[in-house]
């Protein structure tokens, strides 16, 4: 137990010592304590904004620490999202089974993440060629997904509707000792709160023990890690589906949250929103990823108020100037400035 608590701290991730972990514990513990001072709609949308911070902490794993850039995770948004709402409208309120569709949601991208991945790694597929064929698989899916339209294009009851959108899908449905929980408003702030924290504390411990290790071996120098022994194609494909599965609950709790989904979530602009958030954060770290999703989706919600085209023409440049002149990132350079002024204070 002391080993694996004790890698919630090391090298691999932002972050150790008293200061980093009061920091952290008073942000839960304010997020907590938000819904008791918010008004509903307000805690509603920061629901929303840790809908994407899944697939941002996955999207991390595969290309900040293991090195396989992956234009793909918005398909396994869709597919588990799309999985999820068939399922839960043919098994939903009237049986109480939206947690299978959850836990079956989740199955399906995992099993689509191994099928994929396994195609990737162990066919040789490396750099760039991983980039084209997972942008190329979103965009597949994205244009199969829109013309579904038609009444022929069901499911038992769910009907997918192409670019109109899925709709009708039941919140979750948690089954406890006094009755059932609706995962809705507050409860599902809470359900994310809870799941966010919990992923992001076992990602910690995962990327600071020997896997993290052999995937930042693998990013660094793949020829060289697998001489030491280590097959690299294993560890990567456990990096992608581990982090596909989080893009894919990412997918369900987005449709959970707005009850509605369409192809539009597996375009392009949506495969390159989460590059953007990631590479701005800080691609190579946990905390500057989580960070920069929050603050960055918060930022296009405003700027898409008075149209998306201004919140896309800001995020690219936010992404331009991150890559010439940020390459580590801007959350992860803040705080090794701020690093480096506390040191020069304690001399």
């Amino acid at each position: 137990m002391n080993r694996l608590t004790g890698n919630l701290s090391g090298p691999q991730t932002l972050g150790s010592g008293r200061g980093f972990w009061g920091a952290f514990c008073a942000a839960v513990t304010l997020a907590a304590l938000f819904p008791l001072i918010g008004n509903a709609y307000t805690v509603y949308n920061f629901a929303y904004l840790m809908v994407w911070t899944f697939m941002a902490m996955g999207l991390s794993l595969i290309w900040g620490y293991t090195g396989i850039l992956s234009f793909g995770q918005t398909a396994f948004f869709g597919v588990a999202g799309y999985s999820y709402g068939v399922i839960s409208i043919n098994l939903g309120e009237d049986y109480g089974l939206t947690q299978v569709a959850l836990l079956g949601a989740l199955l399906i991208a995992a099993v689509f993440a191994v099928l994929i991945g396994y195609f990737l790694f162990y066919g040789g597929i490396t750099a760039v060629f991983v980039s084209i064929v997972t942008l190329s698989i979103t965009l597949v899916l994205e244009t199969f997904m829109a013309q579904t339209a038609g009444p022929e294009w069901a499911i038992g009851e769910a009907r997918l509707n192409g670019y109109n959108g899925m709709t009708g899908m039941p919140p979750l449905i948690i089954p406890w000792f006094t009755g059932q929980i609706y995962v809705q408003g507050i409860t599902l702030f809470y359900f994310l709160l809870i799941i966010l924290v919990a992923v992001y504390l076992l990602l910690r411990m995962l990327l600071n023990s020997r896997i993290g290790y052999i995937l930042v071996g693998i990013r660094e120098n793949s020829e060289r890690t697998e001489m030491l022994g280590y097959d690299i194609r294993r560890y990567q494909l456990l990096a992608f589906l581990i982090g596909s599965t989080l893009a894919g609950f990412s997918g369900v709790m987005y449709t959970t949250w707005g009850q509605y989904l369409t192809p539009d979530a597996m375009g392009i602009t949506a495969a390159v929103l989460p590059i953007l958030w990631v590479a701005a954060g800080g691609r190579k770290d946990l905390t500057a990823s989580v960070v920069a999703t929050i603050v960055l989706v918060y930022l296009s919600q405003r700027l898409a108020i008075m149209g998306d085209q201004y919140a896309l023409v800001v995020m690219g440049a936010i992404l331009l100037i991150a890559v010439l002149f940020v390459p580590e990132g801007f959350v992860v350079a803040a705080v090794r400035f701020i690093g480096r002024l506390s040191r020069k204070k304690m001399r």
